[in-house]
């Protein structure tokens, strides 16, 4: 013979759930209601008609555009090319995006056994300027000169960083130079 607790208990369940839908107060599908309902859904599709579409625009362009500035924060000697590939990335809708960002942040070996280095010449102007403004550090200032020396022996050096050399030459070999807290010593 079955006990009476089993099968009282899904009759006392279901008793309780009849009774708490009997009670419970009607519910709403929105806390707006009316003219304020009407308001905030055009409001909501003017944002979203307008707004999205100009926020997904900038946030695409400056992921596009981020590795054009990798590059050049990590003196690349291929920067143009880079930028190139950026910009063809976006008329290709973002497809070579991936191959610009790794590009970006490859160390040319090839560019250097061609060329001695593997800096672009951004780096070799900021460098030069500080260094004839005597703020750039003693061993800065060598491994710059060896650099140069080093591309002028495979003679591969632009006009302009001939003329960065020989102005780095012509500095005195007791020229004031930057300490690392920035002083002039």
């Amino acid at each position: 013979m079955p006990s009476l607790s089993r099968d009282r208990t899904p009759h006392a369940v279901r008793i309780l759930a009849a009774l708490a839908a009997l009670v419970a107060a009607p519910s709403h599908a929105s806390f707006l209601s009316g003219e304020a309902l009407d308001t905030a859904a055009n409001v909501l599709s003017w944002v979203v008609l307008v707004l999205v579409p100009v926020i997904g625009i900038v946030v695409f362009w400056i992921v596009h555009v981020m590795p054009e500035k990798i590059a050049e924060k990590r003196h690349h000697p291929q920067t143009a090319a880079i930028n190139t590939l950026c910009l063809l990335s976006l008329v290709f809708g973002g497809l070579l995006w991936p191959i610009a960002w790794l590009w970006a942040y490859t160390k040319p070996i090839g560019y250097k056994l061609a060329y001695g280095t593997d800096k672009g010449e951004a780096y070799f102007d900021e460098h030069g300027e500080l260094a004839r403004r005597g703020e750039l550090l003693p061993d800065d200032l060598r491994h710059l000169r060896e650099e140069l020396d080093d591309m002028h022996a495979r003679g591969v050096l632009p006009p302009k960083l001939v003329q960065l050399r020989q102005d780095l030459l012509e500095l005195p070999a007791g020229a004031p130079a930057a300490t690392t807290d920035g002083e002039v010593k």
